[in-house]
């Protein structure tokens, strides 16, 4: 299921970028003017310039038509869930009738076998007909304890195969709601001006998932905004910790570092993460954050490396 909602958030960011593609027409036409044939978007292409847009890929409207794809996905998971218990019960029924078919067609041959030795061995008389009928209705149920054996078995293991099934259908229903909680709580804090609210959301949304990397450095962002750098470097460092190369955290850490003076920590933090995405440079060069590294050579390296010549070695501002 993660992965056909993801494949379908894959296909709204392709038509997102083909619709902004044709409202440039000027740099479709200069390629067309050059003889060269216009080629579809691959997956790579889609990914690059997700991460160059300038305006939010989604709106309202979007996440509600996901939301309908996600309740309709669970109806289907539902319908195909009934389905699949109603064939595997009517499998089991029919291996049991077959079963219980086997077993007395194999009674009644075995009978069949006793009665003719039996009269042989009257008509040679080698046993009396007490003894035969003993020592056949011995080895009769032997045979059968064996049988039913065998088929319990049988039953069994399709029982646990049925169980197991059930098991992963419950867990993927659990992963559904579970997404569209953490959806749902993920508008909400996109709505609050409150940073305290935010962090709130945040909050709730780590109960759900104790590993979101996201909800760690957007709340790192929310606390610095209330001048709690110590706190954000924690929640960092714990982001860091479930995604070493998830850019975010480290630039929410450069942010924090730079706020307690920590200068060099910054600046390497900094480093890493405009390393994972150039989109931090631009991010980095007007934060406030940074207001008192802008004189510092190394910063500017990072901000404007082709602007500079010749890196001269400077001390931190003081």
């Amino acid at each position: 299921m993660v992965s056909a909602v993801t494949g379908l958030l894959l296909a709204l960011a392709t038509a997102s970028i083909h619709a902004q593609d044709m409202e440039a027409p000027d740099s479709n036409a200069a390629v067309t003017a050059q003889g060269d044939t216009p080629t579809k978007a691959t997956a790579e292409d889609v990914k690059e310039r997700i991460n160059h847009l300038k305006e939010p890929l989604y709106n309202p409207f979007v996440e509600r038509y996901l939301l309908d794809q996600v309740k309709d996905l669970r109806t289907e998971i539902q319908s195909t869930r009934a389905e699949l218990i109603e064939k595997v019960v009517d499998k089991e029924l029919t291996v049991a009738d077959k079963t219980m078919s086997y077993a007395t067609d194999t009674v009644t041959y075995f009978f069949y076998l006793i009665a003719g030795a039996t009269s042989i061995l009257v008509v040679i008389g080698w046993n009396s007909i007490r003894d035969m009928r003993n020592q056949l209705a011995s080895v009769a149920e032997k045979r059968v304890n064996e049988l039913v054996v065998e088929y319990e078995k049988r039953l069994k293991f399709i029982e646990e195969q049925l169980q197991q099934k059930s098991d992963i259908i419950n867990r993927n229903q659990e992963e559904i709601e579970r997404t569209n909680e953490v959806h749902s709580l993920w508008l909400k804090a996109s709505q609050e001006t409150s940073q305290q609210n935010k962090i709130t959301v945040y909050d709730q949304i780590l109960d759900l998932r104790p590993d979101d990397v996201e909800a760690l450095s957007y709340k790192a962002d929310a606390v610095l905004e209330l001048n709690e750098p110590l706190w954000a470097i924690s929640l960092c460092l714990r982001a860091l910790k479930l995604a070493p190369e998830n850019g975010h955290p480290h630039y929410q850490l450069a942010c924090a570092y730079a706020e307690i003076g920590r200068w060099e920590d910054a600046i390497k933090s900094l480093a890493s993460a405009i390393e994972i995405s150039e989109a931090y440079r631009d991010d980095a060069s007007v934060d406030p954050s940074f207001a008192r590294l802008k004189d510092f050579e190394q910063f500017k390296q990072l901000i404007s490396p082709e602007e500079i010549e010749e890196v001269a070695p400077t001390t931190p501002p003081t």
